[in-house]
C-alpha cells in the first residue's frame, strides 16, 4: 500500500531557541517544535509535577457535585456508582469507589453487561437500583447523553451526579450536576481528560473541600495512568501529568491486582506500551466476554490469592478473546478476498455466531489492512447488528446519516459506530454506503506517516536514542517520533516468523545497522541485497543477550531515488 511521507517544516530558530533554553539536544528540540508545544509549557511537557494540575473547581458543576457528595458523607447516604464496562469505566469506579470508602462511605457500583445492556444508562437498570434503596446515583465515563434516562431516575425521586468525558449535547440532561468539560459552557483549560481523569479531579475537588492532604488522592494516579492511556485520549496537557507522574506509582504500585496483571502480561518495561498492550486487552476482556466484575474484582481486591485467581481467570477472557477474534478475522477476510471487496471503497461483510463483544476489533483490523472504512454485520434472527471502523479523512458517522431509510439505529462518531440494520435491507444499505464512499473519493486517501527528522547513520549514537526517552510517554497526541533514513543499501534482508516480519541489515559510508519491520515480510520478496532504500521508522535499543545494539523500527520502505 502506498503510503505519503510527510516531513514536518524545520523552524532552525525556534529548534535552536528550545534547546538553548532548556539543555536539550537538537532532535529533542526539534521533536518539540513539530509537536508544536506551546514554549511556556515545554517545561511541564518535560517535567511535569503535582503542582501542574490544573484547579478542578474549575469544571463546571463540580462545586455542586463535592457539596451534594459531602452531604451525603455527613448524612451516612448509601450511594451507588454508575460506570462504563470498559478501562476507562473500570478504573473510574475503582478510584471513586477506593477514595469515597476511605471517608467512610457506603459505596456500591454497577456496570452495564455489555451484551445484553450495552453501553450507558438504561431505564431497567435505574429502576433496580432505586429498588434496592439507592437515592443518589454517581455516574463515571457515562451518563451525559442520558437526557431520558436521568429524567426517569428524577420521576422516580433519585438523584444523580454525571461525571463524563464525552461530547455534550445542546440539551443537558437535568441531573443535580454535570461535570463534564465538553459542555458548551466549559472553562475548564483543558478538555481531553478521559473518564477516569474525570472522576479524579472529583476526588482531588473533595480532598480540597475537606482540607485531606494531597497524597489522599494522588495516591490513585496509577490506576488513573492506565485508564487514561487505555482510553487513547491524547496525552497532552493534564493528561501527560496524569501519566508522566502515574507511570513513576505504576512501576512501584500497591495495587495487588494492577501488579499482578502487569507481572502476567510479560512486559519487562513498564511503560504505556505495557499498559496499552498487556493491561488494556485483559481488563476490556473481561467487559468484552461479558465478566467485567471480574477486572473490578481484581482492582479492588486486597486479597493475594484472590488477586492470582481473577488473574488467571482475565488471562483466560483474554485469550478466549483472541481465538473467537482470530476466528471472525479469517472468515471475513475470506469473505473479501473470495468476492474482491477490497476494490469496494468501503468494505461490508456479515456472517452468522460473530461474537458482538469482539467484532468491533476485527472491524478495526480489516480497516488497517486495506485502509478502507469498515462495517462488520452479525446475523441475528432478521437483523444485523454490528460495528464500524473509519480511516482519517472519511467521517462514518456523518455518512451513516445519509442511509437511515436503510439503518434501524445506529450511534458512534467519526472514526468507530456501532449499527443495527434488517437483514432484508443488507444489500440495499451496502450499495448506498458504498456509493456514498465513491462520492467521497475514499480511493484517494493515502496513509499519511509524519516525519519528524531526517537522520544520517553516522549522526546516530546510543546517548541519542536513549535521550529520546524524555518525550514518553508516547500515545495519542504524542506520538512516537519517526524518522527518515535515505540511501541505506540492504546487506542482509530476510523474513521472519513464517514470513510475517522482516530483517535486514543496512549499511551507510561503513556503518552498519539493524532493522526490523513488524508485519512487513512481504518486503523481502520486493528487494535485495545492494539495493539502495529509504526508510521511515523509529529509533530503539535493541537488548539481546547482554548486548546493547541500536535498531531501526520499520513503519515503510522504498526504493531510493
Amino acid at each position: 500500500m502506498n503510503k505519503k511521507w510527510q516531513l514536518y517544516e524545520e523552524d532552525e530558530e525556534k529548534i535552536k531557541k528550545i534547546q538553548e533554553k532548556y539543555n536539550v539536544n537538537k532532535l529533542i528540540a526539534t521533536v518539540l517544535a513539530n509537536r508544536k508545544i506551546e514554549e511556556e509549557q515545554i517545561k511541564t511537557f518535560l517535567e511535569p509535577t503535582r503542582a501542574d494540575f490544573h484547579n478542578p473547581y474549575e469544571m463546571p458543576d463540580m462545586e455542586i457535585a463535592v457539596n451534594r457528595i459531602i452531604e451525603a458523607m455527613d448524612n451516612k447516604e448509601k450511594i451507588i456508582i454508575f460506570g462504563d464496562y470498559d478501562v476507562d469505566g473500570i478504573t473510574s469506579i475503582t478510584v471513586l469507589k477506593s477514595f469515597l470508602e476511605e471517608r467512610g462511605m457506603d459505596v456500591s457500583e454497577y456496570i452495564p453487561d455489555r451484551l445484553n445492556e450495552g453501553y450507558g444508562l438504561n431505564k431497567e437498570a435505574i429502576k433496580k437500583i432505586y429498588d434496592d434503596g439507592y437515592r443518589l446515583m454517581i455516574t463515571v465515563d457515562c451518563g451525559i447523553s442520558g437526557i431520558e434516562e436521568i429524567d426517569y431516575a428524577n420521576s422516580l425521586g433519585m438523584e444523580t451526579i454525571i461525571t463524563d468525558h464525552h461530547e455534550a449535547g445542546e440539551i443537558l440532561p437535568r441531573a443535580i450536576a454535570v461535570v463534564d468539560c465538553k459542555r458548551k459552557d466549559n472553562k475548564y483549560p483543558f478538555r481531553e481528560l478521559a473518564g477516569v481523569g474525570v472522576a479524579f479531579k472529583l476526588a482531588q475537588a473533595i480532598s480540597m473541600k475537606l482540607g485531606l492532604n494531597e497524597k489522599e488522592y494522588l495516591k490513585y494516579l496509577d490506576i488513573v495512568c492506565v485508564g487514561t492511556v487505555s482510553d487513547i485520549v491524547p496525552l497532552v496537557d493534564e493528561n501527560r501529568v496524569i501519566t508522566k507522574l502515574g507511570l513513576m506509582l505504576v512501576n512501584q504500585t500497591n495495587n495487588l491486582g494492577l501488579k499482578s496483571i502487569l507481572n502476567s502480561s510479560g512486559y519487562k518495561n513498564i511503560d504505556s506500551t505495557a499498559i496499552s498492550f498487556g493491561v488494556a486487552p485483559r481488563i476490556n476482556a473481561c467487559g468484552r466476554m461479558g465478566h467485567s466484575e471480574k477486572a473490578l474484582q481484581l482492582f479492588l481486591s486486597k486479597n493475594y490469592n484472590e488477586v492470582q485467581k481473577l488473574t488467571n481467570e482475565l488471562n483466560q477472557y483474554n485469550k478466549t478473546r483472541q481465538d473467537i477474534e482470530k476466528r471472525i478475522f479469517q472468515n471475513a477476510s475470506e469473505q473479501i478476498e473470495k468476492n474482491k471487496l477490497y476494490e469496494n471503497n468501503a468494505i461490508i461483510v456479515k456472517g452468522e455466531n460473530w461474537h458482538h463483544g469482539v467484532i468491533g476489533i476485527v472491524s478495526s483490523k480489516i480497516t488497517e489492512m486495506y485502509f478502507k472504512p469498515s462495517i462488520l454485520l452479525c446475523e441475528e434472527d432478521d437483523l444485523a447488528k454490528g460495528s464500524g471502523r473509519s480511516i482519517p479523512g472519511f467521517d462514518l458517522h456523518e455518512a451513516l446519516l445519509k442511509c437511515k431509510d436503510t439503518i434501524e439505529k445506529f450511534g458512534g462518531h467519526s472514526m468507530a459506530i456501532g449499527i443495527t440494520i434488517k437483514n432484508s435491507n443488507f444489500e440495499k444499505f451496502k450499495e448506498e454506503f458504498e456509493n456514498i464512499a465513491k462520492e467521497s473519493n475514499i480511493s484517494d486517501i493515502v496513509p499519511i506517516i509524519n516525519i519528524d527528522a531526517k537522520i544520517d547513520l553516522d549522526e546516530i549514537n546510543k546517548d541519542m536514542v536513549e535521550s529520546l526517552k524524555v518525550l514518553e510517554p508516547f500515545g495519542e497526541g504524542n506520538k512516537m517520533p519517526i524518522f527518515c533514513f535515505k540511501n541505506l543499501k540492504i546487506d542482509s534482508i530476510r523474513a521472519l516468523s513464517e514470513g510475517k516480519h522482516l530483517k535486514l541489515t543496512l549499511k551507510y559510508n561503513n556503518i552498519l545497522i539493524n532493522a526490523i519491520g513488524f508485519n512487513l515480510g512481504e518486503y523481502a520478496n520486493d528487494y535485495r541485497i545492494g539495493d539502495k532504500i529509504d526508510i521511515a521508522g523509529t529509533l530503539e535499543i535493541n537488548s539481546f543477550g547482554g548486548v546493547d545494539n541500536i535498531q531501526i523500527n520499520i513503519k515503510d520502505i522504498m526504493k531510493s531515488v
